[in-house]
């Protein structure tokens, strides 16, 4: 392994620490790889739809609302592959953040 492959995967490795401790009940738990990893700006607007889901009991427990009506939420907002072929499933973190927003305010 190269020095910068050695340093991605220290990073991974951080990163996954990170998350365990802000998140303790994803400690030890597989994650979809887009928990950890990020595009080179850092700013993708978009997560896969598992990633949503982990994070959904999270969200849920600060807007005072149960899960169920967070998946309902998550299920309106996600987009399926271009043209039905191309890239993955994905959800729009902006538009679920605004959608969550008007939908169940913060307390």
């Amino acid at each position: 392994m190269g020095p910068t492959s050695k340093r991605l995967v220290e990073r991974l490795a951080a990163d996954r620490r990170a998350l365990d401790a802000s998140q303790p009940e994803l400690a030890g738990r597989p994650l979809p790889s887009d928990m950890l990893t990020a595009s080179a700006s850092g700013l993708d607007p978009d997560i896969s739809p598992v990633d949503a889901a982990l994070q959904s009991p999270r969200v849920a427990q600060a807007r005072g609302i149960s899960v169920k009506e967070i998946y309902v939420l998550l299920e309106q907002h996600i987009a399926g592959r271009s043209l039905g072929i191309f890239g993955e499933p994905r959800v729009n973190v902006l538009a679920l953040n605004l959608a969550l927003q008007d939908t169940y305010p913060k307390p």
